[in-house]
């Protein structure tokens, strides 16, 4: 009976330990993956808008800086309309019959 006292010590200490595995130790991979994600997005936002610049200034110098602002807006212009179509998922539609 005198081990009592440090058994009931081991026990909470062990619960302790698999509460938190299940629960802080999760939490913090979640957020480490989260944080690793938004660095990720953060640098290929600046990875694109660096590159759209540079793409400005390659064709400002081939061509006409009015030439290039129409080929850049064009681009921009028709990735605005594939997106746009993809906003909404088409329904089927409900007047086609069969046979």
């Amino acid at each position: 009976m005198d081990d009592f006292p440090a058994r009931i010590a081991d026990a909470l200490e062990t619960f302790a330990t698999k509460v938190r595995a299940m629960t802080v130790d999760r939490i913090a991979n979640a957020v480490r993956w989260v944080t690793a994600g938004i660095v990720v997005l953060t640098l290929a936002v600046i990875a694109l808008i660096l590159f759209i610049i540079g793409l400005f200034r390659v064709l400002d110098t081939a061509v006409d800086p009015e030439i290039a602002y129409a080929i850049i807006g064009g681009l921009f212009m028709v990735l605005g309309v594939l997106l746009w179509r993809k906003r909404i998922p088409k329904e089927p539609r409900e007047d086609t019959q069969d046979g």
